[in-house]
Formats: structure tokens, sequence, C-alpha cells
């Protein structure tokens, strides 16, 4: 019976897709082959002007993943800053007793530890590093900082492209390795890592 409908279904005339306004093409910055335009909920199409808003949360979680990403693998690798993180805490905390990994380090952690690392991110999302409209999504810094520039388009779109690809596998990445770290112990399960 499914296999009659399914069937029908892949031998019936093909129709042309109905054309929709959609916020991005093939071929912008973020389209990845053999993908293209990935949005299965159709946001892009149902809300076009949200669509710049969209780009810059995308950039700015994948930016925040990557890093992440990188303090797994540092503090994995036996990295850890020397001195004190908290002295409010008792006994004193240092950075070396906070385990490596994702959700061992994010218990570990005070609450004012917390606090203090959510009001700064704020403040720099909001001053320093905040997204002017008169740029390209992600481009936060402007000439404030000196940063390296791409004057070749070609390149430039390779570069934003890869950007906004190796932020989308941090993403996934980060949440893996919190899984992982919640069912095992250990955030890179089957490799080895330091359980403190």
């Amino acid at each position: 019976m499914l296999s009659t409908a399914v069937a029908s279904y892949a031998l019936a005339p093909m129709r042309a897709p109905v054309p929709r306004m959609s916020a991005i093409q093939v071929g912008d910055v973020g389209t990845t082959r053999p993908l293209g335009v990935f949005d299965p909920l159709g946001l892009m199409t149902k809300m076009p002007e949200k669509y710049r808003r969209f780009q810059e949360m995308e950039i700015k979680h994948g930016r925040i993943a990557m890093l992440a990403v990188f303090h797994v693998i540092w503090t994995g690798s036996g990295h850890k800053w020397d001195g004190y993180c908290s002295y409010l805490s008792f006994p004193p905390l240092k950075f070396e007793d906070i385990p490596a990994g994702t959700l061992g380090s994010w218990a570990a952690l005070p609450q004012a530890g917390w606090a203090q690392i959510v009001a700064v991110v704020a403040i720099l999302d909001n001053s320093l590093f905040a997204q002017d409209p008169n740029r390209e999504p992600g481009d936060v810094v402007g000439d404030r900082i000196p940063w390296v520039r791409y004057e070749d388009p070609e390149v430039k779109f390779f570069k934003l492209n890869a950007e906004r690809n190796n932020g989308r596998a941090a993403m996934m990445g980060i949440i893996g390795m919190m899984v992982h770290e919640s069912l095992t112990g250990n955030p890179i399960y089957p490799l080895p890592y330091p359980s403190a």
C-alpha cells in the first residue's frame, strides 16, 4: 500500500516550482553547495525583512561556538591559566581546579563569575562590538581596530563563506560535545580526555 502511494507520487508529472520572494538566493554568502538555500521552515520567505538579523545572530553564535570548541580542545590538552579564578568562593577557586570540558567547567564556576562573564559580553556586544546597520552583517569592528580586510571579492566571498560554515560546524560540534559529556563524562568521546 505504502509502496503504491510512493510510486504514484514519484511518477506524477513534475511541476515547476512556484517562485517565491526570498531574502537569499543561491550564490549569496551563506549558501552552501550542494544544499544551496536551505530553509526548511520557510523563514526567509515568510519574513525576509528579518533575514539581516538572522545573519547577524548566526555569525555571532558561530563565533562564540568556535571559541567554545577551542576551549574544550585547549583545556583538554592541559593548558590552563595560572592564579585564581575567584577569591570570593570558599576555598578560593584556582583556574587549575576548574575541570576541562563543557558542563564540568560550567558547573564549577561560581554564579558570580557567570554574572561577570554575561555582563562583560553584554557590554562589549552593545558598545565596542555593536553591529553598525551600515556595515555588512558580522563586520562589528569597523575601522577602530586594525583588522584584516580582503580587497579581492573572490577571496572575501570565500573567507566569509568559510567563517559561516565553520561557525555552523562549531555550533553542531559544541552541542555534540555537551551531549557526549552529559552521557559519558567525556566531551570528545571516544578519544581520551582528562576528567579534571
